[in-house]
């Protein structure tokens, strides 16, 4: 038979289950767009900006286990959808990038978008192919499925010339996709290794990263088994219910909140599962190493990095956890007798944690304590949280409990700006019967604020608050603490985001004080519920500063040469004297 390469391309996503695609039409994608048309199963979303097609094709990764999906065109295309790419590659989140291609079948050069995409895309990705023929298409759309999905999860980028897209070309056959077989049983040698690890512990201690998100009820399991506390990376927050009383804090070392702290300076043994100790987890690696570490990850290359192991296990996280307490269980082991003096402990430094955040109402600003159990008392159990990066990401992950598996989901390790909105959409798209909402900053908000418009033309209801300090507000602490002064972190006081609720047919409130929060609150809540979206501006208070932002400012001060300490305290207050 024959078939064009956009037809057999959309038959290869259709037989993956995808359901969305995100990117925006343009000359050589022209064929597989209206090949997408055709489909019965697959809808291709229009966005306003390639950048915010990657950062919904991560949400949708993250949200589902499944895949996200970009279709986009050459060039430009590409080049703005390589922060999301990078975001999904640095964090692990599988990633297809269907990309048209410059015709291969004329000879003239200075084609339109004509650059090297394999050569651009190869740092970002974990495998690049170059489609040749129709014959290739569908078999490449499947390797690189299964690469994307297997091991460590990650990007893959697939080039389809346009001459391959919308010519038709002798295929023999078009095959169903068939999941290959993979090992995920752990090696037994290990998992008998760190239960004799664990049973000779007196203080064992769990830390979690998104690599255990999947684990979820067998990290449950496994904690009370063992009476350990539970920390997890800000990635990997909702890979543990933080209600639980043995989740601590997300993150670990001075960047923790005290009872995570509390945890990590008694530990006697730390199982580390799908967690790499990266700068943003660890508040820039301020923490000694732990003792008795077994470090579990899919990927080996993480092992001894940062901090050394007793013993490194390469496999997937989940396996291990349940074949860990299985074998635990068989030998009889239980340390829950521990358990109500461990979770009173905690229980105690997360409530007295919690108080400090909780002050006399201020009739000017918001106040996160407050704005944080008003959400709480609001939002479902089942609630989907999305932020971006800045000062909300770490007063989210400090003060809101996640209790469900890829239920929290913000970028980290590439830590790009402008990720909320985006991903908050595709959230909400793959997960229509859900509470999906927004914590953004001000300055996050005006990266890809006008993304509102996609949700506004496929009716997807999003819930956004603003955190509005007027500043980009982590990095303008950071600036302020050592250096007395706040350089180009300032915004301007003429943004008006009324403008872009009216731009997308939204709804527009504003909570100024702690005074207006319950019943603003209630407002925002009852339109949402009502099938429509809204855009809260929150006059938030940052002013007092999170345990990562303490942590973090402290051991880089701390680790740097006497000389150079002397220089940065010298200056600091000279400033605060002279100004």
């Amino acid at each position: 038979m024959k078939k064009t390469g956009a037809q057999l391309a959309v038959f290869a996503l259709e037989q993956l289950g995808v359901r969305y695609t995100y990117g925006i039409p343009g000359t050589h994608t022209t064929e597989i767009y209206d090949a997408l048309h055709e489909s019965r199963q697959i809808t291709p979303v229009l966005v306003t900006h390639e950048g915010c097609a990657s950062f919904m094709g991560d949400a949708t990764s993250r949200t589902t286990g499944g895949i996200g999906v970009l279709v986009i065109v050459p060039g430009a295309g590409l080049t703005h959808a390589m922060s999301g790419i990078a975001e999904a590659y640095l964090d692990g989140i599988p990633m297809l990038i269907i990309s048209g291609g410059v015709r291969r079948d004329v000879e003239q050069a200075y084609q339109l978008h004509g650059i090297d995409q394999l050569e651009m895309a190869k740092p970002v990705t974990k495998a690049c192919f170059l489609v040749t023929r129709q014959s290739e298409v569908i078999s490449t759309i499947y390797n690189a499925y299964t690469i994307a999905m297997s091991g460590e999860p990650g990007p893959v980028f697939i080039d389809i010339p346009l001459d391959i897209l919308m010519y038709t070309g002798q295929v023999e056959e078009m095959p169903v996709y068939v999941q290959p077989h993979a090992e995920t049983h752990p090696d037994q040698t290990a998992v008998e290794k760190a239960a004799d690890l664990i049973i000779s512990s007196r203080f064992p201690m769990l830390y979690l990263g998104w690599g255990a998100v999947d684990a979820f009820n067998d990290s449950i399991i496994l904690a009370e088994m063992l009476a350990a506390p539970v920390a997890t990376t800000l990635q990997g927050k909702s890979a543990f219910p933080n209600s639980h009383p043995l989740f601590t804090s997300t993150g670990i070392g001075k960047g923790a909140k005290p009872s995570g702290q509390w945890a990590l300076k008694n530990h006697d043994f730390l199982l580390t599962v799908g967690a790499r100790f990266g700068e943003v987890a660890t508040a820039s690696y301020a923490l000694d190493p732990p003792k008795n570490l077994i470090h579990v990850d899919i990927n080996r290359d993480v092992f001894n990095r940062n901090f050394p192991a007793t013993l490194t296990v390469a496999c997937d996280g989940k396996a291990f956890i349940k074949a860990l307490h299985m074998e635990l269980g068989k030998r009889g082991y239980s340390s829950r007798n521990r358990l109500n003096e461990v979770t009173g402990q905690i229980r105690q430094l997360n409530e007295t944690y919690a108080q400090q955040w909780i002050h006399k109402d201020r009739t000017d600003t918001v106040q996160p304590g407050h704005f944080f159990r008003a959400l709480q008392r609001r939002a479902a159990e089942d609630v989907i949280i999305v932020t971006d990066d800045g000062q909300h990401t770490f007063l989210t992950a400090e003060l809101f409990p996640v209790n469900r598996p890829r239920h929290f989901i913000s970028p980290t390790d590439f830590n790009c700006m402008g990720y909320c909105i985006p991903a908050t959409i595709g959230a909400k798209l793959n997960n229509p019967d859900k509470q999906v909402i927004s914590i953004v900053g001000d300055g996050a908000m005006l990266m890809t604020g006008l993304e509102l418009v996609t949700a506004s033309a496929y009716d997807i209801p999003v819930l956004i608050f603003i955190f509005n300090d007027g500043e980009l507000g982590q990095i303008a602490q950071f600036q302020e603490i050592p250096l007395n002064r706040k350089t180009c972190t300032i915004l301007s006081d003429k943004i008006r985001f009324e403008g872009l609720a009216m731009m997308a047919g939204m709804a527009f409130l504003e909570i100024a004080s702690d005074m207006e929060l319950d019943a603003r609150m209630d407002e925002a809540f009852g339109i949402y519920q009502s099938g429509r979206s809204v855009l809260v501006n929150v006059k938030i208070d940052y002013s007092q500063r999170t345990m990562l932002t303490k942590g973090a400012i402290s051991v880089n001060l701390g680790r740097m040469p006497l000389a150079q300490k002397m220089r940065f305290i010298g200056r600091a207050i000279k400033r605060r004297l002279l100004g």
